[in-house]
């Protein structure tokens, strides 16, 4: 038997329990309790695993579960060589911490695997945070010191291709699932490795799940619909976490399988289903600090590639005046997401973000492409209530002396107020103002009732 020159580690006794107590001889280790005692073993037994199986571990010929299965058996056979006595839930609940640890993410597997937690913040390796219905909470949850977390943060930026170090302390990465990951450690982290990550649904989410989670109601999800088959270019625009990809990757879903789409995006998230769809991922400079291709190159270099639709996961630099001239060059139908408050905010963001491709345009000429190539603007927030929800659909009428106009089409009713339980009660709702593109859509054959926005006072 193979065995460590460590320590014996004492075992924990348990807390005083209604329950018919164990032999005094018999000690048992509370998982729960997560005390220095059960971190310690929990790190002997995990290093002990770690110099048993060596190279065994990075075999790529073996599957993920023949490794779980050899972790298993050494589990066991270590367990043995030690003076500790667990009971059966203690030993499950050790086995599967050290398996996450060696095959997975360690402490965040337990949060990637819970369906109801959407985004799981770590600040140190002791101070877990996740997010639930929208709702921020902490957990009992840590890592067993720093170096721990850095190990979890470097292979997450390793699977992508992407490094992270003191040269380089920020990294964007993405989970197998399509999970977006944000890590900073020290230097620039002061209070140690921080790490953010927004998880994915298992499926993608379709229309009918934003009608369900109350995101949008049927009949602007039928006239959203209806807008991306009628080839008119559309900007998500909402704050951060206000569900902006979750809705690009839904009304993206939305264009016919008969075109051929190109999507950039800085980190892949977006997962169509059409059959025609070729994806591009931005690349960071590697240790020459040589090979970067920015959003900007490869939105450049989708014009080329024949693309129906051109979809980007994000625009926040110059690259947004390369999407006005695809937008106004016979790529009309082409959707992308911005950070901004406000409809009107989107339309000033835009403007910036063009000026900051360095062509020194003259303002009343980035305007005037703005609005010649945006026909519509979804803006999505996160209310106080958590949810995420639609607030406004406005659509870009042109320009008016030096200002682009807009009007909207539908808005979020506040002044339905909350219920009980502090929910908003309002609902996305009709302005009674008739958009100027259903002639354009009729051209196509696609035509919209009236009835769709007739007001509801």
């Amino acid at each position: 038997m193979f065995r460590r020159n460590t320590p014996v580690v004492e075992a924990v006794a348990p807390p005083a329990t209604t329950e018919t107590p164990h032999p005094v001889h018999e000690e048992v280790v509370e998982a729960p309790a997560r005390d220095n005692r059960w971190l310690q073993i929990r790190k002997s037994v995990h290093e002990q695993i770690l110099d048993l199986l060596g190279p065994t571990l990075y075999d790529s010929q073996l599957s993920q579960g023949d490794l779980a299965d050899r972790v298993s058996a050494s589990f066991s056979s270590i367990l043995r060589s030690m003076s500790l006595n667990l009971s059966p839930e203690q030993t499950v609940s050790l086995i599967r911490e050290i398996t996450d640890d060696i095959l997975g993410y360690g402490p965040l597997e337990p949060y990637l695997r819970d369906p109801e937690v959407s985004e799981i913040m770590v600040t140190g390796h002791k101070m877990f945070h996740v997010e639930r219905r929208g709702l921020l909470e902490e957990v009992p949850a840590s890592f067993l010191d720093e170096a721990h977390l850095r190990r979890v943060i470097d292979k997450i930026a390793a699977s992508v291709g992407r490094r992270i170090d003191e040269a380089n302390p920020m990294v964007d990465a993405r989970l197998p699932d399509g999970s977006r990951v944000n890590a900073v450690i020290p230097p620039i982290a002061l209070n140690g490795s921080t790490l953010a990550i927004r998880k994915f649904s298992a499926t993608p989410l379709l229309s009918q799940d934003l009608i369900r989670f109350g995101t949008m109601p049927a009949e602007l999800c039928d006239f959203l619909d209806k807008c991306i088959k009628g080839r008119l270019s559309v900007v998500i625009s909402g704050g951060t976490g206000s569900g902006k990809t979750t809705t690009l990757n839904v009304l993206s879903g939305l264009i016919p399988n008969n075109e051929r789409i190109l999507t950039v995006e800085d980190v892949a998230e977006l997962r169509l289903n059409q059959r025609h769809v070729v994806s591009l991922e931005a690349r960071p400079a590697n240790v020459e600090n040589k090979g970067e291709v920015t959003i900007r190159d490869l939105v450049r270099n989708a014009l080329r590639m024949r693309p129906d639709r051109i979809v980007v996961g994000e625009i926040r630099d110059g690259a947004a005046l390369d999407m006005l001239q695809a937008m106004n060059t016979g790529h009309d139908g082409s959707i992308t997401t911005l950070h901004s408050n406000s409809p009107r905010d989107t339309l000033s963001r835009l403007e910036t973000m063009v000026m900051m491709a360095g062509m020194d345009l003259p303002v009343k000429v980035i305007r005037e492409q703005i609005a010649s190539a945006v026909d519509l603007i979804v803006h999505q927030s996160r209310l106080r209530d958590g949810t995420r929800r639609i607030t406004h659909v406005s659509e870009v009428l042109g320009m008016e002396g030096d200002v682009i106009t807009l009007q909207n089409l539908f808005t979020f009713d506040f002044s339905a107020g909350v219920d009980s339980e502090g929910k908003f009660r309002g609902r996305v709702r009709p302005t009674g103002i008739i958009p100027t593109f259903l002639p354009k859509l009729s051209e196509v054959g696609i035509e919209i009732p009236f009835e769709i926005f007739q007001s509801e006072a």
